[in-house]
C-alpha cells in the first residue's frame, strides 16, 4: 500500500464504521494517521476499531455521533479535538440513501430525513472542522459527494439534491476558506459495493448498475479510499475547490 505520509496527522471521518469510511479509516491509518471514528452505532464502531487498532500502531478513538445535530456534531468535535490533540482531516462521509420514489410521491418526511443527513449533516462537520481547523492554518476537508452530484437517478430525487448540494457548498468553503489555510474538495464514487448496496438492492439491479460502469463492474470501498488519501495528503496541496469522481466511467457518456 502506498505510503500517503500522514505522520502525526489527526484524522475524523464520519460514517466511520463501515464501506468507504471504514476503508478510508483504514488507509489513513496504515499512513499513520490518529484516527477518530463517527458513527451512529456504538457496537459497529467498537468492531471498526478492534480492527484499526489491531492492524496499524496509531491511536483511534470513537465517537457516537447523529451527524443531522448540529449540537451533536459540535460535542462530538469537541471532544474529537480534546482526545487527539487537534484535527487535520476531517472526511464528511457518513450518508443514506433513502426510499426509491418520484418527485410527486416522495414524502416531505423522507425528504428532509435524506436532506438533513446527507446535505446539512455534511454542513454542520464540514463547519465544526473549519473552526477546529482555522486557527492553526491548516487542514484537509474531503466531502462525500456521489456521481449523483453530477447528473440525475431515477426516484432518488432527495439524495441527487443533496448531493449536488454537496458539490457546490465544497466549492464555495474552497474559496472562503483557503486563506485559512484550509484545502477543502469533494469526491464522487459511482456505485460501490458497500452495505447500502450489498444489502439493499436485488441481483438484478445490482447486474444493471454494473453496465454502467465502463468497466463493467462496480467499485471497492479501498478505491475511493486511496483517492480520499492523496487528496488529503501534502502530495495535493496545490488542489482545493475540486470535485473527483471515482467511476469506473459511469459519467463519460
Amino acid at each position: 500500500m502506498i505510503d500517503y505520509q500522514l505522520q502525526g496527522k489527526k484524522a475524523m471521518i464520519t460514517g466511520g464504521a463501515s464501506g468507504i469510511g471504514l476503508a478510508t479509516a483504514q488507509v489513513l491509518a496504515a499512513s499513520g494517521a490518529a484516527i477518530a471514528l463517527w458513527d451512529l452505532s456504538e457496537d459497529a464502531l467498537q468492531a471498526a476499531k478492534a480492527q484499526i487498532t489491531a492492524d496499524y500502531d496509531v491511536p483511534c478513538i470513537t465517537q457516537v455521533v447523529d451527524v443531522s445535530d448540529a449540537a451533536a456534531v459540535q460535542a462530538a468535535m469537541d471532544n474529537t479535538v480534546a482526545a487527539l490533540g487537534g484535527l487535520d482531516v476531517a472526511v464528511n462521509n457518513a450518508g443514506i440513501g433513502g426510499p426509491s420514489a418520484k418527485s410527486g410521491d416522495y414524502t416531505i418526511d423522507d425528504w428532509n430525513k435524506v436532506i438533513n443527513i446527507n446535505l446539512n449533516g455534511v454542513f454542520y462537520c464540514q463547519h465544526a472542522a473549519i473552526n477546529a481547523m482555522r486557527g492553526q492554518k491548516s487542514g484537509a476537508i474531503i466531502n462525500m459527494a456521489s456521481i449523483l452530484g453530477q447528473v440525475a437517478f431515477p426516484q432518488s430525487p432527495a439524495y441527487v439534491a443533496a448531493k449536488h448540494g454537496v458539490v457546490g457548498m465544497t466549492k464555495a468553503a474552497a474559496w472562503e476558506h483557503a486563506e485559512d489555510g484550509i484545502r477543502i474538495n469533494s469526491v464522487g464514487p459511482a456505485f460501490i459495493h458497500t452495505p447500502l448496496v450489498d444489502n439493499g438492492l436485488p441481483a438484478e439491479v445490482v447486474q444493471m448498475l454494473e453496465s454502467k460502469h465502463a468497466l463493467g463492474r462496480l467499485g471497492k470501498p479501498e478505491e475511493v479510499a486511496y483517492l480520499v488519501a492523496w487528496l488529503v495528503s501534502d502530495a495535493a496541496s496545490f488542489v482545493t475547490g475540486a470535485y473527483y469522481p471515482v467511476d469506473a466511467g459511469y459519467l463519460a457518456v
